[in-house]
């Protein structure tokens, strides 16, 4: 009995159902997501918290207020909401990825691309579990409020766009080389490396300031702005690292066809985006002194070309 027959009597029929009702699931959660953020958007209108994370900021445009939200943080029961979309989204992206792998071991379809893609996922989604608490210094948590973007963006658009590349190798054989498994595998580790340790360092030193990056006594602008290491390289390192990251996982797809790099391509015009408002942001927040770090960090997120 070769190893296919022996996985599929050890997969469960039913561990492939994800992957065979996609689409419902996909629909429901949209749904889901509209009606939360509805509720979300009300609940923070009759709210009378003067917090920072539970003020509500109305614009008096329902769409616009609907769309980016209006509180922070909103909490359910003393659980925090954007916490829990966000793990929800890692969970669902994770369980939409098994039920993919289950159905390409059921049909006999596993490849070397679908095991490398598998594994990059994994890795990455059990890393965000295991260093979540670096989560507190991004973008999404210290600037975003939670609304229709947010909440869309975690139970719809994580779990079910950035699997698209599992989903097309069900039914796309793609033979790699051994050049070729080598470079993917050094891309996903390049960019974890990057991606991870630029936002452990500006999570350490939002502790504290005075702590060593990389051996070395911080180098810090107008005693707010980390200048070193990864952030002395460029302003937005990390959305270099996890643009590597998003690439590592399209690249067992081949090159045959767009479709596999919808991830990559879409979270680069997200982030240059991103790296625009909050270029914004910081430069009302900071003014002379991020200035003086723009002077010193010219490049935003690739050294020497953007």
């Amino acid at each position: 009995m070769d190893l296919g027959h022996v996985l599929h009597l050890l997969i469960p029929s039913w561990n492939s159902a994800i992957s065979d009702r996609g689409f419902e699931l996909l629909s429901t959660t949209f749904l889901f997501s509209v009606l939360v953020t509805l509720v979300l958007y009300a609940a923070g209108c009759k709210s009378s918290n003067r917090g920072s994370s539970l003020k509500p900021h109305v614009t008096g445009n329902l769409l616009h207020d609907w769309w980016f939200g209006i509180q922070l943080n909103p909490q359910f029961m003393g659980i925090d909401l954007k916490f829990f979309f966000v793990r929800a989204g890692m969970m669902g992206w994770l369980f939409i990825n098994l039920s993919v792998l289950a159905r390409s071991i059921q049909d006999g379809t596993l490849s070397q691309s679908m095991i490398l893609f598998q594994l990059f996922c994994a890795l990455y989604i059990l890393d965000y579990f295991f260093h979540e608490e670096y989560m507190t210094s991004t973008w999404d948590i210290i600037a975003e409020r939670l609304g229709f973007m947010l909440v869309f963006g975690d139970l719809v658009w994580i779990p079910f766009t950035f699997s698209i590349q599992g989903w097309w190798l069900l039914s796309n054989k793609v033979e790699l080389g051994t050049a070729a498994v080598v470079a993917n595998c050094l891309t996903f580790l390049i960019g974890y490396m990057v991606f991870r340790g630029a936002n452990k360092q500006k999570h350490v030193f939002k502790k504290n300031p005075k702590a060593p990056i990389w051996g070395r006594p911080a180098r810090v602008i107008g005693g707010k702005l980390l200048a070193s290491g990864y952030w002395g390289i460029a302003r937005h390192c990390n959305y270099l690292g996890d643009l590597l990251l998003a690439l590592s996982f399209s690249l067992p797809c081949g090159i045959s066809s767009p479709v596999p790099y919808f991830y990559p391509i879409y979270l680069l015009i997200l982030l240059v985006w991103r790296e625009r408002r909050d270029e914004a942001r910081c430069a009302e927040k900071y003014k002379e002194i991020w200035a003086e770090y723009r002077k010193l960090v010219p490049w935003r997120i690739l050294p020497y070309v953007y």
